[in-house]
């Protein structure tokens, strides 16, 4: 088994965790998050590539994801930067490589590529994308992934598909990175996406239990084979929502107070948290490692962490760092 390495999401407002920040004072709280992580045993820390706040839009920030890449790139010195995940449908392909190699440059080659085919259709059509069909969606993924290998990995890329085309468009400099820019593709389709992800990606992300989990990576490996490829040579990553405390009251404390302020940003008959009880592990830190074990175990080697309050306090982050990762890693 690879070492286990662990990233962190920067609270850029998507999920409704800058409502109590003001504007001018937020890129200080994501900065502040970016820098706890540098200093500490973090690997990367990570963006949302989204527009609109969830789980209902409203006009509370949301800060956008390329931007913040190149912020994040001159801020920083150690820790890895990405994005889970890019919208293909967001930027031309073409254009999307140019800003990456730009950023991979700008941060000495820490850059990680994040790109999935999107999903959030109120964002979709607000923004006047259109909201196409699934399958035109993961056909946009696959012509995107060509022509940005081509801008990376040749410098110029000229390329003629159903969706996307290129003319001889130039990619100079080209990343740092040796082969060009480590794609991780995002998503759990089993018969196109992770065949993407088996044949041109450096890493996977998905989620679901662990059984989900472990079928899906049981696919990977098998698209793997298709393509001669070592399995071993793919990162495994799943995402998790975080709340620990040095009790289980404490953490519980620390969760329903991150819903009773996000849910001032939301309509007041809206039903439903920010943070779902489903889909949040909360506790203390020997009781987070014990809920990861068996994702470490079923081959995941990656975990991309979300901690709820961290634009105000990073005691959680901070925790996590000295408790749980030893306890994973050791």
């Amino acid at each position: 088994m690879s070492a286990t390495k662990f990233g962190v999401f920067i609270p850029q407002g998507w999920r409704l965790d800058l409502v109590d920040v003001p504007p001018a004072e937020q890129w200080e709280a994501m900065l502040q998050v970016a820098r706890v992580a540098d200093d500490t045993q973090f690997d990367s820390v990570w963006v949302y590539d989204h527009f609109h706040t969830v789980p209902a839009p409203t006009e509370d920030a949301t800060h956008e994801a390329w931007t913040l890449m190149a912020a994040l790139a001159a801020s920083t010195s150690r820790v890895r930067l990405g994005q889970m995940c890019t919208c293909m449908g967001y930027r031309n392909p073409a254009y999307l490589a140019k800003v990456a190699a730009t950023v991979d440059l700008i941060s000495g080659g820490r850059v990680n590529f994040g790109i999935g085919a999107g999903w959030y259709e109120h964002e979709w059509r607000a923004y006047g994308y259109g909201f196409p069909g699934t399958g035109d969606r993961i056909s946009a993924l696959r012509e995107g992934l060509q022509i940005m290998r081509q801008m990376w990995q040749d410098g110029i890329s000229t390329y003629s598909g159903k969706i996307f085309s290129t003319d001889g468009a130039i990619c100079q400099p080209k990343p740092l990175q040796e082969g060009g820019i480590p794609l991780w593709i995002a998503g759990g389709g089993v018969t196109r996406t992770l065949k993407y992800a088996a044949q041109w990606g450096a890493a996977t992300n998905f989620t679901g239990t662990v059984e989900e989990f472990s079928a899906k990576l049981d696919v990977v490996r098998a698209h793997c084979e298709t393509f001669d490829r070592d399995p071993a040579t793919l990162t495994n990553s799943t995402s998790f929502n975080i709340v620990i405390g040095e009790t289980e009251a404490e953490a519980q404390q620390k969760f329903d107070a991150h819903n009773e302020r996000a849910a001032k940003a939301l309509p007041t008959d809206f039903g439903r948290k920010v943070l779902q009880e489903s889909d949040c592990l909360r506790g203390t830190a020997e009781q987070i490692a014990d809920a990861l074990r068996p994702y470490q175990a079923a081959g995941s080697s990656y975990f991309i962490t979300y901690f709820p309050e961290a634009a105000t306090i990073q005691d959680g982050m901070r925790q996590f760092d000295e408790q749980v990762i030893p306890l994973l890693t050791n």
